[in-house]
């Protein structure tokens, strides 16, 4: 419980105990579908521990959206909740994740009663307007190679390990692009000795 306040604790002590009283901590394992694109959305989630990947498909394609890190929750959800709407996006876990799931009913109170609560809401809309400016910023004046560096590092980051363990035709999905586009830039990384791949992994080793 302790641990959990203290995650929390960028918010309102009685607002935190409200939540801690009316909610649940769920663990869920890497790779767990927590949403789906067109289910109704019961629960709104914010990341005590652990990393989930937001994503949207588009012809069997995925998109990457956003990453929910620790004290962070989920805009794309929370507007679903409010207008009782199909969600537009899927969300899985990205690693071993724990949780606190707050039901939806409650949020029409909770915005009018704890004015942070909503604090908590415009804070995440503006960290993914900024985001969604930096990815336009990459698509449009960045080399796939640059993009794919920085992604790379990105990840790295939020798993706080230099060795990530993804296929290249994941990469391609998150990135939006074809597996063997992904393939010849990392080759051309490793020529230029900023990655090294082995056995399923690719370390960062250089800067650019």
């Amino acid at each position: 419980m302790e641990s959990e306040k203290k995650i929390l604790s960028f918010l309102k002590p009685d607002l935190v105990e409200k939540i801690l009283q009316e909610s649940t901590v769920q663990e869920f394992p890497k790779g767990t579908e927590i949403l789906r694109a067109q289910q109704y959305v019961k629960v709104l989630p914010i990341v005590l521990d652990g990393l989930v990947k937001v994503y949207s498909k588009f012809e069997e394609k995925e998109l990457l959206l956003y990453y929910i890190e620790p004290a962070q929750s989920c805009v794309m959800t929370f507007n679903a909740a409010l207008k009782n709407s199909p969600s537009k996006v899927f969300a899985t876990t990205e690693t071993d994740s724990k949780i606190i799931l707050i039901p939806v009913q409650l949020l029409p109170e909770w915005l009018q009663k704890y004015p942070d609560f909503n604090e908590l809401f415009y804070t995440q809309y503006n960290l993914r307007y900024s985001e969604l400016l930096e990815t336009i910023s990459h698509l449009l004046l960045d080399k796939m190679d640059k993009r794919l560096y920085d992604y790379l590092k990105k990840k790295s980051a939020l798993t706080s390990t230099n060795s990530i363990k993804m296929s290249h035709s994941q990469i391609a999905n998150e990135l939006g692009t074809a597996r063997e586009v992904i393939t010849r830039v990392l080759k051309k990384l490793e020529n230029e000795e900023k990655v090294v791949q082995k056995a399923g992994e690719i370390k960062i080793v250089g800067e650019w």
